[in-house]
């Protein structure tokens, strides 16, 4: 039999097909469908998924990884945010609105060691409205901080003019900004309305560790230094304010609109933390 070279064999179309099904694998894995950096995600916040309403109002935002923090609620009556369905400036995907309401998980201990020697990666696809203050340039759009004496946590905000902040805190004094609870600032204001990708790091240790925020970029806006309190105790996680705020609510809350918020109890790598920025601007069309 004369093997006519123009035409191609069995095993070539198997191997061309299954380059194709990679192909397609990788573009959907890049757009977002799949994050890149699944080692240590926790928690994955999507308000395309599983967001529970009651009359109009978010009671529930469910963790979409399998993990102990595993619904956020709204707790008392005039803190329930509201979703916003179909976004346009977002390719089309759902946000949640915060008008200095929160949604809280109610598991104290859940997020303690990522404080005191893990470290910890978060992602926000975050959209900065008006802030009203009552408390200067605190508007924070998540945050564990213990209800004192020293207010132990995490967290990220917003100074009134929509600065974007990052930091931790690690219970031994109380003033925010000083060198045991570091302020890492951005370097620009956002634009009220506008989705960005923002991103904050900090690194695994016991000792002095670095504390980095990123906007839109895998090059950090902004970094500082924390050091580390192996006995820190972290509170409750709370996304649309700092912490469960029961004797202050909507005090430290921020507003504007959050359509993802992730978090992982490690730091993301240099390529990791440039993998996930890029495959989330991909898939709500920031620019």
């Amino acid at each position: 039999m004369t093997y006519d070279s123009r035409k191609p064999c069995f095993l070539t179309l198997v191997f061309a097909a299954a380059c194709g099904f990679f192909l397609s694998m990788n573009v959907a894995h890049a757009q977002g469908g799949n994050i890149i950096a699944k080692s240590g995600l926790i928690v994955d916040l999507d308000a395309d998924k599983d967001v529970v309403q009651d009359n109009g109002q978010i009671a529930s935002w469910k963790n979409q990884v399998d993990w102990k923090a595993s619904l956020f609620k709204a707790t008392r009556p005039d803190g329930h945010p509201t979703l916003r369905p179909k976004v346009e400036s977002i390719n089309g995907h759902a946000s949640i609105i915060f008008k200095k309401q929160e949604l809280l998980n109610d598991d104290e201990d859940a997020f303690d060691r990522l404080i005191t020697g893990s470290g910890y990666t978060w992602f926000a696809v975050v959209s900065p409205g008006h802030q009203i203050t009552m408390l200067k340039d605190v508007c924070s759009f998540f945050g564990d901080l213990k209800n004192g004496p020293f207010y132990e946590g995490f967290w990220a905000g917003f100074t009134d003019d929509d600065v974007i902040w990052a930091g931790s805190r690690n219970g031994r004094s109380q003033q925010t900004g000083n060198p045991d609870n570091p302020k890492v600032l951005g370097t620009s204001q956002l634009k009220e309305g506008v989705f960005y990708v923002a991103a904050g790091r900090m690194a695994a240790g016991t000792g002095d560790v670095k504390i980095e925020l990123f906007v839109n970029d895998p090059k950090p806006a902004a970094a500082g230094i924390y050091p580390v309190n192996p006995a820190a105790n972290s509170s409750k996680m709370a996304i649309g304010q700092e912490r469960d705020a029961t004797n202050h609510p909507g005090r430290e809350s921020y507003i504007g609109e959050m359509a993802r918020i992730m978090f992982w109890e490690r730091p993301l790598n240099d390529a990791e933390m440039q993998g996930t920025m890029n495959a989330l601007k991909a898939y709500y069309g920031i620019k």
